[in-house]
């Protein structure tokens, strides 16, 4: 039985998987065009990447069961983005269950199951959209290295490579979960109009990208830096007196060089994240785990 049917009573959307196996996320190839005429190919090829997006998230181990949330603006320019049902845990996640909201938090489309979706989810990622048009992906995690740096009243130092990586950081402070409108507008207010990661305090990390693999680069790094961080503080309260921390220049550089795309290092021309993406894609299908992606790096590799 595939995960929609036993929600919602139907296996019209989702493609079936065995008991125990991995669910493809990829169930809109072989669906009637009744059902892919709705949607676009950008939104086809959107949805494939996105709901592939919470499968690495949950590879990554960097999930909290049916919470945290990942969205993607449907079309440069649109309020309308895709965001996960609320109730299935990451590596249920495909591209036919993704609900399509707009601004207002009007569903558009339910995708396959009638679950809805979560206030708070929705409260903060509308915001994002809402405050920075020049941003498609925003993912929101609970990490515990995360939650843990997010108390520190210092917030996130500049002592790891990967905290220097992700750059100028925003804070939000804690007014507990996000159930109230008028927290939008102080969201948008700390955010601010540069930077791609924003440090909600005493809750956890949003990071995000002008693509999805910019995304999945700044989350990556930033969940990166914490863990080195909260190794660190066990040294103990003084342990900031042992620290060296690089220079300004330095770390302004190491930014200006990452955001070349390949990690500053490679000679082809990848976008921010394209290449992490790819490879951990090439995980998720080495797993089993069906994508519907065609990879620019396969192209590239000799087996």
């Amino acid at each position: 039985m595939n995960t929609c049917s036993m929600i919602r009573g139907t296996g019209e959307l989702c493609n079936s998987s065995a008991a125990g196996s991995t669910i493809p996320v990829d169930d809109l190839e072989t669906q009637s065009k009744s059902v892919t005429q709705k949607y676009s190919e950008g939104e086809i090829l959107l949805r494939r990447k996105l709901a592939t997006l919470y499968r690495i998230m949950d590879h990554l181990g960097w999930t909290q069961g049916i919470y945290n949330h990942i969205t993607v603006r449907v079309s440069p320019g649109s309020d309308e983005f895709l965001i996960n049902p609320f109730g299935f845990h990451y590596n249920e996640i495909t591209a036919g269950s993704l609900v399509k909201v707009d601004g207002d938090g009007a569903i558009l489309d339910e995708g396959c199951t009638q679950l809805g979706i979560s206030k708070a989810g929705y409260t903060l990622h509308s915001a994002v959209h809402a405050g920075r048009p020049d941003v498609q992906c925003v993912i929101h995690v609970h990490t515990d290295v995360g939650a843990a740096v997010s108390a520190m009243k210092r917030g996130l130092l500049p002592i790891s490579q990967e905290a220097m990586i992700v750059g100028e950081v925003s804070y939000h402070d804690y007014n507990g979960i996000f159930v109230d409108e008028a927290e939008r507008q102080k969201i948008i207010d700390d955010l601010g109009p540069k930077n791609m990661v924003m440090i909600l305090r005493n809750h956890g990390l949003v990071a995000m990208g002008r693509t999805i693999e910019e995304a999945l680069h700044y989350i990556y790094n930033v969940v990166k830096a914490c863990q080195v961080q909260v190794h660190l503080q066990q040294l103990g309260p003084d342990m900031t007196d042992e620290l060296t921390v690089p220079s300004k220049a330095v770390q302004e550089d190491v930014v200006r060089v990452v955001t070349k795309g390949g990690g500053g290092v490679s000679s082809g021309s990848w976008g921010i994240g394209e290449l992490e993406f790819e490879a951990l894609v090439r995980e998720l299908h080495r797993k089993g785990c069906a994508t519907g992606l065609q990879l620019k790096s396969e192209q590239l590799i000799r087996r």
